[in-house]
């Protein structure tokens, strides 16, 4: 892989995601519901993507990470079946995976929105939480929970 040392580094970190998962959702006031996921390399590993047939009411996604070549900086570039497209910072450390969208991009910015995923020691499971805000308030309230579970 060529690039920067800090898109290597980025996208070394990244690798983790990849392969399936099974990925359960729990809506406030409805049990919770189970959907796949797959990360993959694409474009000679020089992004991740992932595709998401998520369990219902989400919507089915995908998305592409792409790494900043001189600062490392991953952006996630969001799309889903209702016509939505995002753009999220993203940051992953191996350990605490993030997305945050707070600036208009392809969408208005009714509300603001963050993702907060753990990687359980194993690598086998990521634990985490959508939240959104109102577009002028500074409080967070949680959307859903999102649960990884790689599947074998």
């Amino acid at each position: 892989m060529m690039g920067t040392t800090a898109e290597r580094e980025a996208l070394e970190r990244l690798r983790v995601l990849v392969g399936d998962w099974v990925v359960e959702a729990e809506f406030p006031g409805q049990e919770t519901a189970a959907g796949r996921c797959v990360f993959e390399w694409e474009v000679g590993g020089r992004f991740l993507v992932q595709r998401m047939r998520a369990p219902e009411p989400a919507p089915e996604s995908m998305a592409v990470v792409s790494v900043d070549p001189d600062t490392g900086a991953c952006t996630q570039h969001y799309f889903d079946s209702r016509g939505v497209v995002r753009l999220y910072a993203m940051t992953f450390d191996g350990a605490v995976w993030q997305l945050l969208r707070e600036k208009e991009d392809f969408s208005p910015l009714s509300f603001r929105q963050r993702f907060t995923g753990r990687l359980s020691a194993d690598g086998d499971s990521i634990h985490g939480v959508w939240e959104r805000s109102n577009a002028t308030s500074g409080e967070w309230e949680t959307d859903f929970g999102l649960t990884y579970r790689r599947s074998r």
